[in-house]
């Protein structure tokens, strides 16, 4: 069978399985269980230690005379791990939107050790229990019994955990500026326990350039590249902003940088610049939720200024609100904006229960 069909097999079978329950239904020896929920209840902060379990059992059960624990092949006799989980298991993670790393579990420091995982594992795999719990279970699919109840087992925990984390999202309609940009920034400056909420300024600013690119005419012909995964490196993507607008001819015509909470200085201009200086940037946005400091302004304006006569890119610092009502006034129907603000975080795997039940909160206590 093929992995894809293999992965939609398990699913659907543990779909039903599930139902409108809130319990996993299965008959595993108990202490694999104890093992297979101690991963669970790391799915999210551990997301790269799923990607590998599930990716072992999946090649496992395909190809059954290797040995699972020899996940590289500079590992002799291995296979690789990583071009597997890249091309079926991640892509199906997120299609299911279950926790899932930017590309691939074997990215992790921990898990790309060139060594089995064996009892003799030096990973430093965090904490203890879930090292234990990981070897455990790698033992037990290298044993190659019982893989589709594992499987089922970790998928019917997955969707129980998934279900519960659903949420209709509030999408008011009619509202002032001023009380979109206030209900904005006590969405992204509530205290949370989980972490995601540097991803919300982002999704804002990305929300507005979708109701821009069609209605300002400095967007005309010009194209707004999809957001990129919270955990996707700008050196490894080409990217040279959280936010990028290309030309007709794929060039970068517009991007935009944001931060949370940190105040822009010279040094980020600095760094802004080292991202876009081979290219032809027109504009170059540094944005923040914090206030820049009275005494790195003047350092920041010469900067700005260096750029400009070196290179012609026009660098604007400013902060976050300033910019989010200025962008909402030149739009037609402020509730476009607020409609794909709310999609964006329904959808983004940065971002978790508590940031999404928080949105509801404040438009409840309007």
């Amino acid at each position: 069978m093929e992995p894809e069909k293999f992965l939609k097999k398990v699913y659907s079978e543990s779909m039903a399985i599930v139902g409108s329950d809130d319990k996993i239904k299965s008959d595993l020896d108990q202490k694999v269980q104890d093992n297979l929920s101690e991963i669970l209840s790391r799915s999210e902060s551990s997301k790269a230690v799923l990607t590998v379990v599930l990716t072992s059992i999946v090649y496992k059960t395909l190809y059954p005379s290797q040995d699972i624990r020899k996940h590289q092949t500079s590992i002799d006799g291995g296979y690789s791990g990583r071009t597997f989980d890249t091309k079926y298991v991640t892509p199906f993670l997120k299609e299911v939107k279950f926790p899932s790393m930017a590309e691939s579990g074997w990215l992790t420091r921990s898990l790309e050790q060139k060594v089995p995982y064996d009892s003799k594992y030096s990973g430093a795999i965090r904490p203890d229990s879930l090292k234990s719990a990981f070897l455990f279970t790698i033992d037990k699919i290298q044993a190659g019994k019982d893989l589709e109840k594992i499987l089922s087992f970790l998928f019917q925990g997955l969707i129980i955990k998934r279900n519960s984390q659903e949420i209709d999202l509030a999408k008011p309609l009619n509202l002032p500026i001023s009380t979109i940009v206030f209900l904005l920034n006590k969405h992204f400056e509530t205290k949370y326990s989980a972490e995601g909420a540097s991803r919300l300024p982002v999704l804002a600013l990305y929300a507005a350039y979708q109701c821009l690119i069609h209605e300002a005419k400095r967007f005309e012909n010009k194209t707004l590249l999809e957001i990129e995964s919270h955990t996707s490196a700008d050196s490894r993507s080409g990217r040279i902003g959280d936010i990028d607008i290309v030309d007709e001819k794929n060039r970068a015509f517009e991007a935009v940088e944001v931060k949370h909470g940190i105040p822009i200085t010279a040094q980020l201009v600095k760094d802004a610049f080292e991202k876009f200086k081979t290219t032809q940037v027109n504009r170059y946005y540094l944005l923040s939720t914090a206030n820049v400091l009275e005494s790195e302004q003047g350092n920041i304006d010469a900067e700005i200024e260096r750029i400009k006569n070196i290179h012609g890119c026009h660098v604007i610092v400013n902060g976050l609100s300033s910019s989010l009502k200025y962008y909402l006034r030149l739009l037609t129907d402020t509730s476009e904006f607020i409609e794909k603000y709310v999609n964006l975080i329904e959808n983004d795997t940065a971002l978790k229960f508590e940031h999404k039940k928080e949105w509801n909160n404040i438009i409840s206590a309007m």
